[in-house]
């Protein structure tokens, strides 16, 4: 069913902003447009599945950066669910080779070939605009400065933006919800079944306590200001995909980077502990890891220069003090279903004013780092 909604709505993506009745139409499936954008997701789930593992590996695409639950009338599980499954048309997203860090190589490339200038390190402190014409006020080590524009595309949140046009957002950013940790290795784990083998456990994705029993018990203690007492997290080997991304030497000694996703980790268990609560829910999310091992990972860890273990952990209120994410949110606010309605648009990344386009991951089908806002505010901008 998935497969079936995929074909049809991710070619719509790049294009002009379907209205709700029109993207049914190119559905054109009752059942699956009623279980992914009517009802809540869990409703779905618990009709085609009965294995709580199953269900709950199911449900995992559903709550990436979402403090949300199956049966969540807001359906924000089912926006989250939706670009999770819809990837190129198959569910399959792919990542450039040579890491992200690649790609923002190749978009600096382009820009500097079509004569752009890139200017780093400089602080955007209010946007001015008549809609016609604006100016962009910014803030260096040498001091203030403003920019003329005719246009200006905004990579920020909506909340964010808000506040650079000295205007109130037209509702709170919702917090973030997970804990980011990324690990370098000398070597991978061996797991505590030995008939796996290590490179396979990691090549896809491994879930840890993400039942759909454990995914509800986890997040009704984090609702309720708790950490969950059995974090479900998931884990992802980059460096098994594509050694690139890696320097050759690391990858000939064997290295390999593991990044772990934990979920149900919303921003207020982490306030006013000043960093207390991050590393409690470190050592949480770590140990249900270590069961599956047949040793600790921290033995697996690498050193760096000073020889501490090369191992970190961001929080949502770290993603906000480090890179401006209101709430420490991935999206930048709620994802939305990929059609318009009143006053959204051509695109989905108009704003009240016309010449200033968002073209992040929270303008209408934004979220992730698909590119797809960028492309979208740029047709705007030429006019399509």
């Amino acid at each position: 069913m998935t497969r079936r909604v995929a074909r049809r709505v991710f070619p719509t993506l790049t294009g002009p902003l379907p209205s709700r009745a029109e993207l049914e139409r190119i559905v054109d499936d009752k059942e699956a447009w009623e279980a992914l954008f009517e009802h809540p997701l869990g409703t779905a789930i618990e009709s085609r599945f009965s294995h709580d593992l199953v269900r709950g590996v199911v449900l995992t695409d559903a709550l990436i950066g979402t403090f949300t639950h199956a049966h969540d009338q807001s359906l924000r599980q089912n926006r989250c669910f939706l670009y999770h499954v819809i990837g190129n048309g198959t569910g399959e997203w792919n990542v450039p080779l040579g890491g992200m860090g690649a790609l923002t190589d190749a978009l600096t490339d382009a820009a500097l070939a079509a004569c752009a200038e890139i200017l780093v390190g400089h602080e955007v402190l209010s946007v001015a605009t008549d809609g016609t014409a604006a100016e962009v006020r910014y803030r260096t080590v040498r001091g203030e400065g403003v920019l003329a524009a005719g246009s200006v595309l905004a990579n920020v949140a909506p909340a964010t933006l808000a506040r650079l046009l000295g205007e109130e957002p037209e509702q709170p950013a919702p917090e973030g919800a997970q804990l980011k940790v990324n690990m370098l290795l000398r070597r991978l784990p061996r797991l505590r079944d030995r008939a796996v083998a290590p490179r396979n456990a990691f090549a896809g994705t491994f879930h840890i306590a993400e039942s759909y029993s454990q995914l509800d018990a986890a997040y009704r203690e984090a609702a309720e200001g708790r950490l969950p007492s059995l974090p479900p997290s998931e884990i992802y080997c980059h460096s098994l995909t594509d050694p690139s991304i890696l320097g050759p030497e690391l990858a000939e000694r064997g290295y390999h980077t593991l990044t772990l996703f934990g979920l149900h980790m919303p921003a207020r268990l982490f306030e006013g502990t000043d960093g207390v609560a991050r590393e409690e829910a470190l050592r949480a999310t770590m140990a249900p890891l270590d069961a599956c091992l047949e040793e600790p990972i921290a033995d697996c860890l690498a050193l760096d220069a000073d020889g501490l273990p090369c191992i970190e952990a961001r929080t949502p209120l770290d993603l906000e003090a480090d890179l401006g994410l209101p709430g420490g949110n991935i999206f930048h606010r709620d994802l939305s279903f990929p059609y318009g309605g009143e006053g959204t648009g051509r695109w989905g990344v108009e704003t009240a004013h016309r010449n200033v386009l968002l073209c992040g991951a929270g303008a209408i089908r934004g979220g992730g780092v698909s590119g797809i806002p960028g492309h979208n505010a740029a047709m705007a901008v030429l006019g399509h």
